[in-house]
């Protein structure tokens, strides 16, 4: 299943009234030789054709009040009630804004400082976030183009969460991906706490625990991205929307959860912490939910059913006939309800995006603009997502870009949003 690496809102800032500053909280750089004992030269990025499967988006919320797109309280066969896959999702997205309040409370200087090298290995982190670097130019080259708007440390920030995603991501698509056990994300997941622990096992490990001691970036939705990878696994059916709703955070709304400390947020924008993380959100499952779309049929091949059950069930649908890529009245009637969903929560997306710092919008719009064109070529291509892939072609995207950067001149608004 591929994911939608698109970076969005995902990578932005946090600000609202009470004075969430335009910047992040400047952290302890890495600069102790023996938490780098570890570094290799050799980076470990499998460069095959691996597919990605993350982005960002989100729904809302305001002084703890969700603003929801799908929610309410599911009861189980035995009659109690518990929480649906949003509301779960939602505890991570308090949990990272929360992070996000305490740093900026606890400084006064909010400016990144410059690189500072390791002792010992002059150069190496510099050179490590190089390749980063050149690893986002190579595959994901219009985010690649937006970023470079963007200060050298967000930028190089960044760049090292996109690689992370990327090599997480290939373990289960990439080229060794017949390999992958349970056993061996359980041991991407350990290395995953030596680095946020200042312990980097390779040079690309190292650009990233250089990140997060620099950004409030919480360790949860890296950790909920690696059990994304487990799913895959384990699972190629979704009874239920709540079931694959959490597919998608798992995979693509992560993204932008990593993402927010370090694009930011206007210092004159109005919105809550909360609000921008779930707007992050919201992009990230709008992206994941157009790749489910477009992959059809090439999830279909691989005997993978990326689609509501139940809503198949109700259109009088089943895998047999996906599996026999029939396109059907029933089909295009199921299909335009899908297209809607996802639509939706672009919509959800859109309002937060103005609300991050002016560096950092652009590439969100991108992102944001190019992934919901794919929905229009899937209408365009008569819902026939079995044997016709959809695809923005250059030309549709040379007219995008310039509109996506126009969008991202407009300032947040200057009163209280509740993007409601």
């Amino acid at each position: 299943m591929s994911v939608a690496l698109l970076w969005v809102v995902s990578p932005c800032e946090v600000s609202n009234g009470t004075g969430f500053l335009e910047s992040v909280r400047e952290g302890n750089r890495i600069n102790d030789s023996s938490r780098h004992r570890n570094l290799v030269s050799n980076e470990r990025t499998k460069r095959g054709g691996g597919k990605q499967r993350w982005s960002f988006g989100g729904s809302q919320t305001d002084n703890g009040r969700k603003f929801s797109v799908q929610s309410a309280i599911v009861a189980n066969p035995a009659g109690q009630q518990r929480m649906t896959s949003e509301q779960m999702v939602y505890d991570v997205v308090l949990r990272q804004a929360a992070l996000v309040k305490r740093q900026l409370r606890y400084t006064d200087e909010l400016e990144v400082k410059p690189d500072i090298p390791i002792r010992g290995n002059l150069g190496l982190l510099s050179e490590a976030y190089d390749r980063c670097g050149e690893v986002c130019a190579e595959y994901a080259k219009t985010f690649n183009l937006g970023t470079m708007l963007m200060t050298p440390e967000r930028r190089r920030a960044i760049w090292a969460i996109y690689v992370w995603c990327r090599r997480t991501d290939e373990l289960v698509d990439g080229p060794n991906a017949s390999y992958i056990t349970p056993t061996a994300l359980d041991k991407w997941e350990d290395r995953l706490e030596n680095v946020f622990s200042g312990r980097p096992f390779d040079m690309l490990d190292a650009a990233l625990s250089d990140t997060v001691s620099n950004f409030p970036v919480d360790i949860q939705p890296f950790r909920d991205m690696i059990e994304g990878m487990r799913m895959d696994l384990r699972k190629s059916r979704y009874r239920n929307f709540d079931e694959l709703y959490l597919y998608c955070y798992y995979v693509a709304g992560t993204v932008g959860l990593m993402s927010v400390p370090i694009m930011g947020i206007a210092p004159e924008s109005k919105a809550t912490t909360e609000s921008v993380y779930n707007t992050a959100l919201a992009l990230g499952i709008a992206n994941q939910l157009t790749n489910i779309l477009r992959d059809v049929g090439e999830d279909a091949r691989r005997g993978r059913v990326y689609l509501p059950q139940d809503e198949l069930a109700q259109a009088g649908l089943s895998d047999e006939d996906i599996f026999a890529g029939r396109v059907t009245n029933k089909w295009r009637i199921f299909m335009k309800k899908q297209i809607q969903r996802a639509r939706k929560f672009f919509d959800e997306a859109e309002k937060g995006v103005t609300e991050l710092s002016a560096a950092s919008r652009f590439p969100v719009w991108a992102s944001l603009v190019l992934y919901r064109k794919i929905l229009d070529e899937i209408e365009a291509n008569d819902y026939n997502n079995f044997t016709k892939r959809a695809y923005v072609s250059k030309t549709k995207k040379l007219i995008a870009l310039p509109i996506a950067y126009a969008k991202s001149l407009v300032p947040p608004t200057r009163t209280v949003s509740l993007l409601s």
